[in-house]
């Protein structure tokens, strides 16, 4: 029987989940908010988060169990196929100078590395978030300088696309769905026979606008902000991943206070909230295109699909598409515990990042 343990690094917790004796036992640990911002560098965060990591199997009573491997969330790395990798010196080098990106995500594969070499055991990533197996079509944007990229929740899409297609009782290769992430970011992917042959870059600011994200903009009205000197780059680079969308409008991003002041008749409130359900109903229709049509399933998952209200007037606007599947939350350490355990069964190999 093998043990794994799963490392999932968020921008102010690290999700763990160790499985051992057939079981899986998850856990969040939180950081202060003040903790986290005193770093100055997302790596010089490394510490912490491993004694944090070590804290919690002594407490659990695992500080002695030994582990055949250590996996976790694949930070920013260059466009690769969607798999299992192995953590080795190459990633590491790519992770820790931010050469792709820098997130927090980042961590993942550099603390896979640290806990394996403590416990002699391999460490794997699994489907990071810039694996791209777009269509070269998709790839197109209207300006030779710039490509549409791939940067999107890949280790939760695919986990809720396999959570469907057993549903449908087919394997996850023969169907085409349209997966829907929604949570500080909104990421929609076309799941094609296997393969993410389409879906927007929900970490850069494509697609519609999410809690925290804008989304795309009208490119026109956006330069003339800057021109006007109304902000700066670097400033707008910060407002589309941490202060737009929903916040942009309302100053709030917990959406069961939105939802509170919906209720109470905050018609502003309302029309917001619609206004996302809006955007993501058409991304998702413009996106059934991509498959002409023959969508097997709509999958809806993330902190929002807890939402009755978001969900159901979604379901309203594209259930004449396909079936909708509902799996509220993220699958994640689940999906990196599956990842690990086919490569020590032997059901899968490993893959080169080279």
């Amino acid at each position: 029987m093998f043990a794994v343990l799963a490392i999932d690094p968020g921008s102010t917790s690290t999700k763990v989940g160790v499985f051992f004796k057939g079981r899986l036992l998850k856990e969040t640990i939180d950081y202060d908010r003040g903790i986290i911002d005193s770093f100055d560098e997302i790596l010089d965060q490394k510490e912490t988060r491993v004694k944090s990591v070590f804290s919690f199997l002594e407490n659990k009573g695992l500080g002695s169990l030994k582990f055949d491997a250590v996996v976790a969330r694949g930070g920013l790395l260059k466009p690769m196929e969607g798999g299992v990798y192995i953590v080795d010196t190459v990633m590491l080098e790519d992770l820790e100078s931010g050469r792709y990106g820098v997130h927090a995500a980042n961590l993942g594969g550099i603390i896979a590395h640290e806990l394996s070499t403590k416990f002699s055991c391999p460490a794997f990533i699994v489907d990071p978030p810039t694996i791209d197996e777009m269509d070269k079509v998709a790839k197109l944007t209207g300006f030779k300088e710039l490509v549409r990229e791939s940067k999107f929740h890949a280790l939760n899409q695919r986990a809720v696309a396999r959570k469907a297609a057993e549903l449908l009782k087919k394997n996850y290769k023969e169907l085409n769905l349209i997966v829907v992430h929604m949570g500080g970011g909104v990421s929609l992917g076309v799941h094609k026979k296997g393969k993410v042959v389409d879906v927007n870059n929900a970490l850069d600011g494509d697609g519609p606008y999410a809690v925290e994200r804008t989304g795309s903009l009208p490119v026109g009205s956006l330069i003339r902000l800057i021109q006007e000197g109304k902000y700066l780059p670097d400033e707008l680079l910060s407002i589309f991943s941490k202060k737009g969308g929903v916040y942009s409008y309302l100053g709030i991003t917990d959406m069961k206070r939105i939802e509170e002041m919906i209720k109470k008749g905050d018609n502003y409130a309302k029309l917001v909230v619609d206004g996302f359900v809006y955007q993501v109903a058409k991304e998702i229709g413009a996106l059934s295109c991509v498959v002409d049509g023959k969508v097997d399933g709509i999958v809806f998952t993330g902190g929002l699909a807890y939402s009755d209200y978001v969900v159901d007037r979604l379901k309203k606007k594209v259930s004449f598409i396909a079936p909708n599947f509902v799996f509220p939350g993220e699958f994640e350490i689940e999906t990196l515990v599956d990842g690990a355990l086919r490569v020590l069964k032997g059901f899968e190999e490993a893959k080169k990042y080279d």
